[in-house]
């Protein structure tokens, strides 16, 4: 299934995308369904959304609505850094001993064709396509052999970033957090439609030309890795992201760098999921 968070007429809902039309699932007067993150938080979440399907919702055109990032606020976005090894030898680095994690408010992503924002407070503003995570199962400690199971879906992620600001320290949460600076979606497709991440292949296009291409099974830490180390620090709830690391190929490493613009046109494509795709523009 791809499920997706959307506003139409005003109203915040969630649906199924059924090819050009969304089935409104929060729609109806159901227990612990008023919003994706409700339904997430069942143990049997997928079988939920199908039954909710089932129950003959009024579909709206794509054309009308709004789509917003597929969790719209989610309580936790961890992110890791420098994760492909491609990535790792741009920036001029040894090979990490752990994952390199830092976080990100849901307010500084934006939607599916929704515009990010360049800050007027730099112009070192930088694109990283990424695989998103999005969790359905509560765990501490959850061991790598378990850690798929925890995974409700995956989408695709641009973790927008301003370099400068990012590298005032060795702590990246300034340049990770500028208002509408990442962009999340278009929406998530769910596991049972993805056999193996690994295979899934991901690639960035700022104005039609190819910037970042690589499968994710390159990544150095890989996907069960990352969730045994996130949940051994925090308890992973239902809704909860993890944005799992961009290759090479970014705007600051390229000779001369490459540097976000008003009226650029991103897409972070991966296969098996879509494509998200966003416009540039400066801070008013």
């Amino acid at each position: 299934m791809r499920i997706a968070s959307f506003l139409h007429k005003g109203r915040t809902s969630f649906g199924a995308i059924l090819g050009d039309r969304i089935s409104d699932l929060g729609g109806l007067e159901r227990p612990g369904a008023r919003d994706l993150q409700s339904v997430l938080a069942h143990d049997d979440s997928l079988e939920t959304l199908k039954s909710l399907c089932e129950a003959g919702l009024t579909d709206i055109g794509i054309d009308e609505i709004r789509l917003l990032p597929p969790v719209p606020k989610p309580s936790k976005i961890i992110c890791i850094g420098v994760n492909y090894k491609s990535h790792i030898v741009e920036c001029g680095m040894t090979m990490p001993e752990h994952p390199w994690v830092f976080t990100r408010f849901s307010n500084s992503v934006v939607g599916h064709r929704e515009a990010i924002v360049r800050p007027t407070a730099s112009t070192h503003y930088d694109y990283e396509g990424e695989l998103a995570l999005v969790i359905g199962k509560s765990g501490r400690q959850i061991k790598k052999s378990d850690a798929l199971r925890h995974i409700f879906g995956y989408s695709c992620f641009n973790d927008g970033s301003v370099r400068d600001f990012q590298n005032h320290t060795d702590q990246y949460t300034p340049g990770k957090n500028f208002w509408r600076s990442g962009s999340f979606g278009p929406w998530i497709v769910t596991t049972d439609e993805i056999d193996d991440p690994n295979r899934l292949q991901l690639t960035t296009k700022l104005n039609g030309e190819t910037m970042q291409s690589a499968s994710v099974g390159d990544l150095y830490f890989d996907i069960p890795t990352l969730i045994e180390y996130c949940s051994t620090f925090t308890e992973l709830e239902p809704g909860d992201v993890i944005v799992t690391g961009t290759p090479g190929g970014v705007g600051f490493a390229r000779t001369p760098p490459v540097w976000l613009k008003a009226g650029d046109k991103l897409e972070v494509e991966i296969s098996q999921i879509g494509t998200l795709r966003n416009t540039v523009e400066d801070e008013s």
